[in-house]
């Protein structure tokens, strides 16, 4: 029988609690389940579906198989997964010392200390989430996320629990307007995940056609070439998949707001602050963008 634990190390400046606070948020997220130790979490892999748990153990991050192969090759698969859903092979400290030569941001080397970018491995995922949150807010986006998953996706059963696996682009190439439309979402919107979902089974997008790209503005002009793909939902997919500092998705609300929450702009209206706050984090866009969404729910900021 294979064995159904690993480790893996986690590097300096790492918080699990930070990292399970960002992934729960009192949102109700389909794709996980989060206790206060512990997060659940069901995917398709090269070598079938497969439920695991990740919690902490000393200095490591433990994976629990819990449904599914624990094969060498799995396992594998695995380390690999959660080392870039909670990004532990970057070095934090370099933001940091940028962080506290920022007065105004300067304390969150310290409230936020080891909180990671958390992010969606999936492209094809990431590419319908940000298309489904386009311009409403989160909780109504999770629920509409939720009701797609459901419908179009596979589940595993443990313990007296549903943990859902987000559905394949053939599924989702098949899906019909009026079904989705039906859990809410507008006509566009609709369109554009069968869309997208079709331009994955057609081979005409894909990870590795972006991969390929030789930097970020020839990937961002690849994916805005899809209809329904603008700059924001480009960047969110390079920030959250690709790991892009430069995917900063512009115009974000939430963004706007921490910005604001922190004098860096007074207007949202205000571009050329943005840029140059943006520019003095150069290398580092994203993380100080996850780090600002993070400030949201710091009331009041200190």
């Amino acid at each position: 029988m294979h064995q159904q634990t690993i480790l893996i190390a986690v590097p300096p400046l790492f918080n699990f609690q930070e990292c399970l606070w960002f992934l729960n948020r009192n949102y109700d997220d389909c794709l996980h389940l989060v206790t206060e130790t512990a997060v659940f979490k069901a995917i398709a892999t090269p070598y079938g579906d497969v439920l695991f748990q990740v919690s902490e153990q000393g200095n490591f991050l433990k994976i629990e198989i819990l449904e599914g192969v624990a094969n060498p090759e799995c396992r594998d698969f695995l380390t690999a997964y959660v080392s870039d859903w909670f990004d532990l092979d970057r070095d934090l400290l370099p933001f940091y010392m940028q962080l506290k030569r920022d007065s105004r941001l300067a304390y969150m080397a310290e409230n936020f200390s080891g909180l990671r970018l958390m992010g969606i491995s999936d492209m094809f995922e990431a590419l319908c989430w940000s298309i489904i949150g386009q311009q409403i807010n989160l909780t109504f986006a999770y629920k509409m996320k939720r009701r797609m998953v459901e419908r179009y996706g596979r589940h595993i059963e443990w313990d007296n629990q549903v943990f859902h696996i987000f559905p394949e682009p053939a599924v989702l190439a098949n899906a019909e307007i009026d079904v989705l439309r039906g859990m809410q979402f507008s006509q566009k919107k609709a369109e554009y995940v069968i869309g997208a979902a079709r331009a994955f089974v057609e081979g005409t997008l894909s990870r590795s056609l972006i991969d390929a790209l030789p930097d970020f503005e020839s990937r961002q002009k690849a994916l805005v070439g899809h209809k329904g793909i603008g700059i924001w939902t480009a960047n969110y997919v390079l920030m959250k998949s690709f790991r892009a500092p430069e995917g900063i998705p512009h115009g974000d609300v939430g963004l706007l707001n921490a910005l604001t929450g922190h004098g860096i702009i007074a207007e949202r209206t205000e571009k050329d602050k943005i840029e140059a706050f943006f520019r003095d984090y150069a290398g580092w866009e994203t993380y100080v963008t996850f780090y600002l969404w993070r400030s949201l729910a710091v009331k009041p900021l200190t």
